[in-house]
C-alpha cells in the first residue's frame, strides 16, 4: 500500500473547491427553510447564477 508523503506536496483542485463551497452553502441554506425545499429562486440567489450570467437571458436555462 502506498501512502501520500506528509508535506507540502498536496494538489489542490480550486474548481472542486468552489463546489464543495457551494455545496455548503446550500446545505446551510436548506437547514434555515421550514419548507421541505428550497425554491428554484432561493437556489439560484444561493449559487449566485445571476452574477454567473450578467448579460445573459433572464432564466440561463433556457437556451437549453
Amino acid at each position: 500500500m502506498r501512502v501520500a508523503p506528509v508535506g507540502g506536496t498536496a494538489v489542490q483542485d480550486h474548481v472542486a473547491l468552489a463546489e464543495i463551497e457551494l455545496c455548503g452553502e446550500l446545505i446551510i441554506a436548506a437547514s434555515a427553510v421550514s419548507d421541505a425545499r428550497l425554491s428554484a429562486d432561493r437556489i439560484d440567489e444561493v449559487l449566485r447564477v445571476a452574477e454567473a450570467w450578467p448579460d445573459g437571458p433572464d432564466d440561463p436555462y433556457e437556451q437549453y
